[in-house]
């Protein structure tokens, strides 16, 4: 391949010296023998001295330094534009009329700084000319700095020395700032009431611009960018001209988006790629959804697999965080790039997410007149956002759970990581832990605890506990605690039925109500007041449940030998049976009793007798 490289490099030399030397025979003196011979990278041509020494410094010093020598040849090193530019350079000491262009002037801006080409040596030299050019034609039009910048790619770090990149640059931020202000006049109009306001359109006017700077290099475009956040230019406007930039940069390279494919990737191209997410992720704006929330999280995965740097992989996982409420679950299932044998899944970079949306809608949420609440009151993200969220979640689990490699841990702190007001109906989760326990077969009954205790058997609809309390993959405990449930759901559900008490809640519907089963539609700090209101209710509740626990604990004992004589299906129909006579709240008929709750009281220490007496 390098020999071939240079091959062809030789011809493309050899090709142009040819073009050159038949240019030059049309317009030079031909009556005139030459007397001096300029190579310019492998090109030659042969001039006259006259003509150049009355134009550029540099040649009149070259042939001043060997006069005694008569210096006939003369080589130019590193000379900017090549040998085209010095041909065009050479036109104008001859007189030979040329059209300056966005395409040429960046280079002959240069090319007559190193010939030293300025009004020192000659009036309206051809330094002057390109300059004047520049500032009166290029700097007003935003289509002619882009194309000069592209031109002074090749030109760094001459054209940043004479300021051509940032009179580009800053023309480009000022008109498209200029553009963006008269859009917005444009856009205003009077409302049926005589109010001024501005009318909202799919895109702005005066966005005209984004595709004209898909074309220019990384580094410049970093530059333009930089200076129209200085200048003003809406965020919304920034943002769209990144996306379009980053869709053009980053899907250039098939092999890129296809990790699967057996090509193996160039370290060149990746390289390149690594700079553009990098710089496309400094770049972004501080505002919130200026950019669609699947362009971060595709910059997420192109930084996880081009391994970018830890602080932008951060930034966007901090920026995904404070929007997750609005990302779907094809959003979050980030492949892993590991080595084989680990998760399908990236589920690190997914914690990290949720840890950041946590702690981002805190912050958010601490509003100045928190001071009305007690020291020790939560401070929770909105409400609206976490059940969004915990859905989300609960989705992700289900859809990662058959992974044969995704451990116990990594599924707990995923599930663990919101807050438990987050979830207020436990289906999904359920259902993710089910697939879970059915895809690892192998987990000790340790481990199957962990997971039961992450649901609240309470939060489960009717058609998810009905199925819970046939799950042989659960433990034992966790299905007690669904009959548990199932029965206190029944007798709600019959005392209901029966009209008993309508307009006065029972001690068992005043507790749901604290654990928050029934108002799921509140956020913490809103429902705080009512909170406080039931605690002394609440507290004598526990109490009277944990007595309850006390004797299922006794009674668990007794299933345990009925489970080993009759067996599991005859167990769970006799635990059904036993567990129908148990009362938690005492008789639900009252008969004339103003107060639910002190009934309930009276009737509690006589039930704990009587269900004790059974048991032993």
């Amino acid at each position: 391949m390098d020999r071939t490289h240079k091959h062809q490099h030789h011809q493309h030399q050899f090709s142009l010296a040819n073009s050159a030397h038949q240019r030059c025979n049309e317009w030079i003196f031909r009556d005139v023998p030459s007397d001096i011979t300029i190579e310019v990278n492998g090109v030659t041509f042969s001039l006259h001295k006259f003509p150049l020494v009355s134009r550029s410094g540099r040649i009149r010093r070259l042939v001043a330094e060997h006069r005694d020598s008569d210096i006939s040849r003369v080589e130019l090193l590193n000379l900017p534009g090549g040998a085209e530019c010095f041909e065009l350079a050479a036109k104008f000491c001859y007189g030979i009329n040329f059209e300056i262009t966005p395409a040429n002037v960046a280079q002959l801006c240069c090319v007559s700084e190193y010939l030293e080409m300025t009004e020192d040596f000659s009036k309206d030299n051809l330094g002057s000319r390109a300059e004047e050019y520049l500032d009166s034609i290029v700097c007003k039009n935003l289509e002619m700095c882009v194309e000069v910048l592209k031109q002074c790619e090749s030109l760094l770090s001459l054209a940043d020395e004479l300021k051509v990149v940032s009179r580009c640059i800053d023309a480009i931020a000022s008109k498209t700032c200029a553009e963006q202000i008269a859009s917005s006049f444009s856009r205003l109009e009077y409302s049926s009431s005589g109010r001024l306001h501005m009318s909202r359109q799919a895109k702005c006017d005066g966005d005209w611009w984004i595709e004209d700077l898909s074309v220019i290099r990384i580094d410049m475009y970093q530059r333009v960018i930089s200076a129209m956040k200085c200048r003003g230019v809406h965020p919304e406007s920034i943002g769209a001209s990144l996306v379009s930039y980053a869709e053009k940069e980053l899907t250039k390279k098939s092999t890129l988006w296809n990790p699967s494919s057996q090509t193996k990737l160039d370290s060149n191209s990746t390289s390149h790629e690594k700079l553009v997410v990098e710089t496309i992720v400094s770049l972004l704006p501080v505002e919130k959804h200026v950019v669609p929330i699947s362009f971060l999280f595709g910059l997420l995965r192109s930084a996880v697999m081009l391994d970018c740097t830890i602080a932008s992989r951060h930034d966007l996982e901090r920026r995904i965080g404070s929007q997750l409420d609005i990302a779907t679950l094809d959003d979050i299932l980030i492949p892993s790039f590991k080595h084989v044998g680990d998760t399908l899944f990236d589920v690190d970079t997914v914690h990290r997410i949720l840890v950041n949306f946590c702690q981002q809608e805190d912050s958010d949420d601490d509003l100045d007149d928190a001071s009305v609440f007690e020291s020790s009151s939560p401070h929770s993200p909105s409400q609206t956002a976490l059940v969004k969220v915990a859905r989300l979640v609960d989705n992700y689990l289900a859809e990662i759970a058959p992974d044969a490699n995704l451990k116990l841990s990594k599924f707990l702190i995923i599930a663990e990581t919101l807050p438990t007001h987050a979830r207020t109906v436990h289906d999904g989760l359920y259902r993710a832990i089910d697939i879970y326990l059915k895809a690892h077969t192998s987990l000790s009954d340790l481990d199957k605890k962990k997971l039961s205790k992450l649901i609240d058997f309470q939060k489960l609809s009717q058609e998810a506990g009905a199925h819970a309390a046939q799950n042989e993959r659960l433990p034992l405990q966790s299905i007690v605690q669904v009959l548990y449930f199932e029965q206190l759901r029944l007798r709600n559900s019959l005392s209901s039925s029966y009209g008993e008490d309508e307009h006065k809640p029972t001690m068992h519907q005043s507790w749901r109500i604290s654990s928050g089963a029934l108002s799921a539609a509140m956020s913490p700090r809103d429902n705080y007041a009512s909170l406080r209101r039931e605690n002394r209710e609440l507290k004598l509740e526990l109490a009277r449940l944990r007595m309850r626990l006390n004797d299922l604990e006794r009674d668990h004992v007794c299933m345990k030998r009925d489970m080993a004589k009759s067996g599991s299906r005859k167990f769970m129909s006799s635990f059904s049976k036993r567990i129908g006579k148990l009362s938690l709240f005492g008789h639900s008929s009252s008969r004339g009793s103003s107060s639910p709750s002190k009934n309930s009281q009276r009737t509690d220490s006589k039930v704990i007798d009587r269900t004790c007496a059974s048991t032993e």
